[in-house]
């Protein structure tokens, strides 16, 4: 996937990070207001640079660019309101999803694309293309089940054991959703997901990566049920597929993520048995992902140490990156720094 053998680092910094360091807020605003839009990003650029721009973060502080969502965060809700939930904007976390708690599983695709969230969407990007002729960035689009469960709540487990076919119609649905308003997006910037991780933008082309946070809460049985048809026609019909799966567990879906046509990018959560899904899936991406909770009490050693395991864990290169995601604002700049200086050191030996 990489024409070159240099492992790549990122990070996110989360909501908390970023208003205690910048004041940056996360109203609705931030999100949907076209000038607070494109100073937000550029005032993360600039940030991001003067900490961390020997790393090569930051690359974007002298443009004012026309990014349509936010780039710099991980936060997938704009389609679960979208669909009907309620979500709550503050100035220090990311949006948050209410459980609609909905009394019946079906969508409504064209309401969907006719809300006010989306109306709100559309006239950024309007407004931006406008005044500069050019769009860039994405949304994050969570992930079929994620918003399956932001709609039904705890119920739609038990849907999948009373009604199974009729959750199968409705994972379906909601995946059609996710099809058109991904395609929307990819049309005007080219991608769909640095949103969901920026590790995709270190590969020569766009990632479409599927999030599957929620997924720690299935079997793997379930998945091959009700969800995996899905995964396998849009890693048919994508030039390269990932799916994001953030929990401690990936290693559990190994058999079945290896039994899809192709898994082109895999971004596993902190606790994974990286040697046994590289095993069964010799020719995927990893994106080894740091856990940043532990990293708050990790000593700089220590995030070596862990680094330096994981990526020999993965066993190649050329297939593996390191990032660590939400980051707080109890993680001091020197345990960021080690990150960086840790895969440094990895490329300086191959």
């Amino acid at each position: 996937m990489r024409e070159n053998i240099t492992i790549p680092a990122d990070i996110v910094l989360a909501p908390e990070w970023w208003f205690k360091h910048t004041g940056i807020t996360f109203d609705r605003d931030f999100f949907f207001h076209p000038l607070k839009r494109v100073e937000s990003e550029q005032r993360m650029e600039k940030e991001l640079y003067e900490r961390w721009g020997k790393y090569g973060l930051g690359a974007h502080k002298d443009n004012a660019r026309p990014e349509i969502g936010a780039v710099h965060l991980a936060a997938g809700f704009m389609l679960s309101e979208m669909l009907g939930c309620e979500v709550k904007y503050t100035e220090n976390h990311p949006p948050a999803v209410i459980a609609a708690n909905k009394e019946h599983v079906k969508i409504d695709v064209e309401a969907a694309f006719n809300s006010k969230v989306y109306k709100d969407f559309l006239n950024l990007t309007e407004s931006l293309r406008s005044k500069y002729g050019y769009l860039t960035g994405d949304v994050n689009w969570g992930g079929v089940l994620n918003i399956a469960m932001d709609l039904r709540g705890d119920q739609i487990m038990m849907d999948m054991l009373l009604t199974p076919d009729e959750v199968k119609d409705y994972f379906n649905c909601i995946a059609s959703v996710i099809e058109k308003f991904t395609g929307f997006v990819a049309a005007q910037t080219g991608t769909t997901s640095i949103s969901v991780t920026r590790s995709v933008r270190h590969l020569p082309k766009p990632v479409f990566l599927h999030s599957e946070c929620s997924h720690t809460m299935i079997s793997s049985e379930d998945y091959e049920q009700f969800l995996m048809s899905i995964d396998a026609t849009w890693s048919k019909t994508k030039e390269f597929f990932g799916i994001h799966y953030c929990g401690v567990d990936p290693h559990r879906y190994a058999e079945s993520f290896a039994r899809l046509p192709k898994l082109d990018f895999l971004d596993l959560g902190w606790g994974g048995n990286v040697v046994h899904l590289r095993k069964l899936l010799p020719t995927t991406f990893f994106n080894l992902r740091l856990s940043p909770v532990e990293l708050i009490n990790m000593s700089p050693k220590e995030i070596h140490k862990t680094i330096r395991k994981l990526v020999a864990d993965s066993d190649n290169p050329l297939l593996t990156g390191v990032c660590c995601i939400n980051i707080d604002d109890k993680v001091a700049d020197d345990k960021i720094d080690a990150i960086f200086e840790a895969v440094n050191s990895l490329n300086s030996l191959l």
